[in-house]
């Protein structure tokens, strides 16, 4: 066999060893379509390092229950708790319960002589406000910032908001 012949021969092979190859390892299908096949990636690839989360809300109270106590306070939760406080008009005192408390998550239900709310909340940076009066009580849930409410006149104003880390910022503001 000639030289010219075997360097035919070898090219030959290795063009169809190349076809073989790249048919055998392609993961996509076009057959049916006029789309290109996908561009190869030339850059290498890199580890993705996930954004680090923001640091848990601070609360001008900690996690101190007993802040709370005056119907003023900013703590945070990371479980189940109840609070007391003055109930609206001086009818009393009104309980405050957190049921459940997680990462992104907040449950809880607020009670004052006959009246009684409940909160829930799921997703990151949503939120609940309830307003406790003498004669009633209501809820709004949504995406919320942890910005301290302002007080309304004869009202509790009670906001509890979620965050990734299982921490929720609670504010109790009485007028």
């Amino acid at each position: 066999m000639s030289k010219s012949r075997r360097a035919r021969a070898a090219l030959t092979t290795l063009t169809a060893l190349t076809a073989l190859t790249t048919a055998a390892c392609s993961s996509t299908d076009t057959q049916g379509t006029d789309e290109a096949p996908p561009t190869p990636r030339t850059r290498p690839t890199t580890a993705h390092h996930p954004t680090p989360e923001p640091p848990p809300p601070s609360a001008a109270d900690g996690t101190d229950l007993n802040a709370c106590a005056d119907g003023d306070c900013e703590i945070t939760v990371t479980k189940p708790v109840t609070l007391d406080f003055p109930a609206p008009g001086g009818s009393g005192r009104a309980t405050l319960s957190v049921t459940e408390a997680g990462p992104n998550k907040i449950e809880y239900e607020v009670r004052s002589g006959d009246n009684s709310s409940r909160g829930a909340a799921t997703g990151p940076g949503q939120g609940c406000l309830t307003y406790l009066s003498e004669h009633g009580s209501g809820n709004s849930c949504c995406t919320l910032d942890n910005t301290r409410p302002s007080p309304r006149p004869d009202t509790v104003v009670i906001q509890a908001t979620t965050s990734t880390d299982g921490t929720t910022l609670l504010h109790v503001v009485s007028p």
